[in-house]
């Protein structure tokens, strides 16, 4: 079979199921749920009022809401209209929201109060459309990106990874992350973050009944499998933290056995935990993937194939091939640690293209910045990052874009954010600040809060008295780094 649209296969589900669930969202004393003919009737409804607002196939519409039905429901009316939904935080500070529309320009910014954005059409969270719109089918049209994530551009400016795949997809092709058809799939993680978007809408084109929290909390994640017979989740390692310093009795409480795939994946997670989990749960059920939004390239490993190859991120996929490069670009033999480069089997370029970035690349070969190394049967570990980059609890932040956000108060000289070791979150963001005048934690903090999303507000800061950055402008992180964790 060809691939068919994705407002076509939502039909033909609804035709077939019409009065089973296929979205709800749970939260602690209620919960919303639409059957699938309530949700592909409702976003007939929705595309028309887009497209009276003036979306049109081709366009981006930024979306800025919270966990919970109505951004599915946005996401499939701006795919049933051949546009591309391009997610962001709802708890965005403006500038930083705005600074993503300037580059995304898209047709319609849903979530925010209108005239925030200029004169773009915009709608507020909790828009509803004319109830005299039809919610009939409309004409199948064909999104030519199907998602355009936001990214935090290692310059400190915002990025959108674009994807190269049309909002179609063809059922008939077996999904490599272990998709099964008509089952229960839960999202602890924001969706405005790729793997939340893309692996809970890729469950739900396949019949997949969506639970989705409003946001991650250990016990009641146990308590949602129990109670919908989950069969697919992702975590990052964050998570699986939090829930493995429940208590036993807590965890040994809820009935997981409906659990067939528990995938990790985002950040780095701590051998010790992959263990406990896989004892937990069994080393059949655990999953691991390593890639970008970008989509390049990733690697997909099971808890058997890990306990053969203790910390490896597994192998990579038949549709994409790595190398690990020295800084010559040289390939590095097995067990020899540089950076690694990945190539897909489309050829170079034909999964994405970022809007407001340039990628890193050798020939052809792109790099996300990661440093590892192969072993003898092909499994990749990964090592240090090469970049600056920070990794909190399965978020990207880039310390530029904090600093840049310090640096705009009027007592601070200079400053250098880095990742600090964290048991919780696997880093948590540190700031050091050189102040030339007074100014208090709390002060710096209350400033910070108008311009960055919460996560990327350092939870810790330090303040010194002489300047972070060279003549040049340059700031070591590392040798920072190195010297708080004594190894400088």
């Amino acid at each position: 079979m060809a691939p068919q649209p994705l407002s076509a296969i939502l039909r033909q589900i609804a035709e077939r199921r019409p009065d089973e669930p296929a979205i709800t969202h749970d939260v602690s004393r209620t919960s919303q749920r639409l059957t699938w003919s309530e949700l592909d009737r409702s976003t007939n409804r929705l595309a028309r009022a887009y497209r009276e607002l003036g979306v049109a196939q081709g366009d981006f519409v930024t979306i800025a809401l919270p966990n919970g039905v109505e951004f599915y429901q946005a996401a499939l009316a701006t795919w049933k209209l051949g546009a591309t939904p391009q997610p962001v935080s709802a708890r965005l500070p403006f500038l930083e929201r705005d600074a993503i529309v300037e580059l995304a320009d898209p047709a319609l910014v849903v979530g925010v109060e209108p005239g925030e954005h200029g004169e773009r059409a915009q709608i507020a969270e909790g828009f509803s459309p004319d109830p005299s719109l039809s919610d009939g089918a409309l004409p199948d049209l064909v999104a030519p990106h199907h998602k355009a994530m936001t990214s935090g551009g290692s310059t400190g400016r915002p990025k959108l990874i674009v994807s190269a795949t049309p909002g179609e997809l063809d059922l008939d092709v077996e999904s490599p992350m272990e998709f099964a058809a008509d089952r229960a799939y839960l999202v602890p993680g924001p969706l405005y973050h790729n793997a939340p978007f893309a692996f809970s809408t890729a469950a739900l084109f396949r019949g997949n009944h969506v639970v989705v929290m409003t946001r991650f909390d250990a016990e009641q994640t146990l308590a949602l499998i129990e109670r919908y017979r989950i069969d697919y989740t992702v975590l990052v390692p964050t998570m699986m933290h939090r829930i493995w310093r429940l208590d036993a009795d807590v965890r040994g409480r809820y009935d997981l056995s409906s659990l067939r795939v528990m995938l990790h994946m985002a950040a780095p997670c701590p051998d010790w935990l992959k263990r406990r989990w896989i004892e937990w749960l069994g080393p059949e059920r655990i999953f691991e993937l390593y890639g970008g939004t970008e989509a390049q390239g990733a690697t997909w490993i099971d808890g058997n194939e890990w306990l053969a190859h203790p910390g490896s991120v597994g192998k990579p996929f038949e549709t994409t091939t790595m190398k690990v490069l020295d800084d010559e670009g040289n390939e590095l033999p097995p067990g020899e640690v540089g950076e690694i480069f990945m190539m897909p089997e489309t050829g170079p370029g034909s999964t994405y293209h970022y809007l407001g970035a340039e990628a890193k690349e050798r020939d052809g070969w792109e790099s996300l910045g990661d440093m590892g190394w192969m072993d003898e049967d092909g499994y990749l570990y990964l090592s240090d990052r090469q970049t600056d980059m920070i990794l909190q609890g399965g978020a990207n932040i880039y310390p530029a874009e904090i600093e840049a956000a310090i640096e705009s108060h009027p007592a601070v000289r200079s400053s250098a954010v880095i990742g600090l070791p964290d048991e919780d979150l696997g880093n948590r963001v540190h700031g050091i600040v050189d102040a030339v005048e007074e100014v208090t934690e709390e002060e710096l903090l209350e400033h910070l809060a108008e311009r960055l999303v919460r996560y990327k507000i350092p939870r810790s800061v330090e303040f010194v008295s002489e300047p972070l950055r060279d003549d040049a402008g340059k700031v070591r992180r590392s040798a920072l780094r190195a010297a708080r964790l004594g190894d400088g």
